[in-house]
C-alpha cells in the first residue's frame, strides 16, 4: 500500500491525503489524530515496561468472557464474527491481550493518584437530594422563606402553588447530585446544612430557589466516580508525555468542499 492508494471504493481508489482532506472537512481530523497520538503513547509504554505480563490462563478466559458476552459461543457463530470483522484467531488473540497488558498499565498509571485526587476533593464528590421551590422573583421567594421558617411542613404545599419548575410535580424533588456539580452559591449554602433544613433563597439563571436538604449521601471511591475518575487520571497522563514534543503531520491534506 501507498500514500497513493490507502483505500479502495470499487475501482476508485482513495490516497491518505484525500482521507485526511475528508476528515478535516467534516471536522474529525484532529480528534483522529489524537487517537493516533493517544494509541503511540499507549503502546511504546507498554514496550517498555516489564510488570505488564499476562498468562495465557487470562487470555484465554478473556476471549470466553467475550464469548459469552457477545453469544458467540458457538465455534461457527465466532468464526463467522471473525470474518465479519476482517480477522482471524491469531490476530484477535493479540489484541485481545493488547486489551489486558493496557488495563494493567492503566492501573498501574492511576491507583494511587486516583485515591489522592479523591482523598482533596471528598467534600465537593458528596451527593446530596434536594427538594426545591423556584420562582421568578426575590421578594416572592423571600416571603415563601420566611413562611416556611414558622412551618417548614408546608414546603410540599407551598411547591404545588408557587413553583415554576416542572419538578413541583414530585414535591420540587430533584434528586440526587453531587456537591461539586452545582453553583457556588448553592454549594456553599448546603456546606453547613443537616438533613430537614430549609435554606435559600438563591439566585441562579434568574430565578431564585428555596431548598430543602432531603439527604446527605457521603462519597466512595467506587462505581461511576472511580471509574471517571480513573478516566481523567490516564488522559493526564498521556497527554503530559508529549509535553514540549513538536508533532507534526507530513503528509498536507488537500482542500475538500465539504
Amino acid at each position: 500500500m501507498t500514500a497513493e492508494n490507502f483505500l479502495t471504493i470499487g475501482e476508485e481508489n482513495i490516497s491518505l491525503p484525500q482521507a485526511l482532506g475528508y476528515l478535516r472537512a467534516s471536522g474529525d481530523l484532529q480528534q483522529f489524530l489524537m487517537r493516533i497520538l493517544r494509541q503511540h503513547v499507549i503502546a511504546k509504554e507498554v514496550a517498555q515496561r516489564t510488570d505488564l505480563e499476562v498468562d495465557s490462563s487470562q487470555i484465554e478466559q478473556a476471549i470466553v468472557n467475550f464469548r459469552l458476552q457477545n453469544q458467540l459461543v458457538n465455534p461457527q457463530s465466532f468464526d463467522q464474527w471473525l470474518t465479519s470483522q476482517g480477522t482471524n484467531y491469531v490476530d484477535f488473540r493479540k489484541q485481545v491481550t493488547a486489551g489486558l497488558k493496557f488495563e494493567l498499565l492503566k492501573q498501574a498509571i492511576v491507583n494511587s493518584k486516583v485515591q489522592e485526587i479523591f482523598e482533596q476533593n471528598k467534600d465537593s464528590f458528596e451527593q446530596v437530594i434536594l427538594s426545591r421551590i423556584v420562582v421568578d422573583n426575590l421578594p416572592k421567594a423571600e416571603e415563601l422563606k420566611t413562611q416556611l421558617d414558622k412551618k417548614p411542613a408546608q414546603f410540599e404545599k407551598l411547591v404545588k402553588e408557587h413553583s415554576t419548575t416542572g419538578d413541583r410535580l414530585f414535591n420540587g424533588m430533584m434528586g440526587a447530585v453531587t456537591l461539586g456539580q452545582l453553583p457556588d452559591q448553592i454549594s456553599e449554602l448546603l456546606k453547613d446544612a443537616k438533613p430537614g433544613d430549609i435554606v435559600g433563597p438563591v439566585e441562579f439563571q434568574n430565578l431564585y430557589s428555596v431548598l430543602r436538604l432531603e439527604q446527605r449521601i457521603p462519597a466512595t471511591l467506587s462505581g461511576q466516580l472511580k471509574q471517571n475518575l480513573e478516566e481523567q487520571v490516564f488522559e493526564q497522563w498521556w497527554q503530559f508525555q508529549l509535553q514540549n514534543q513538536p508533532v507534526k503531520l507530513h503528509i498536507e491534506p488537500p482542500k475538500v468542499e465539504a
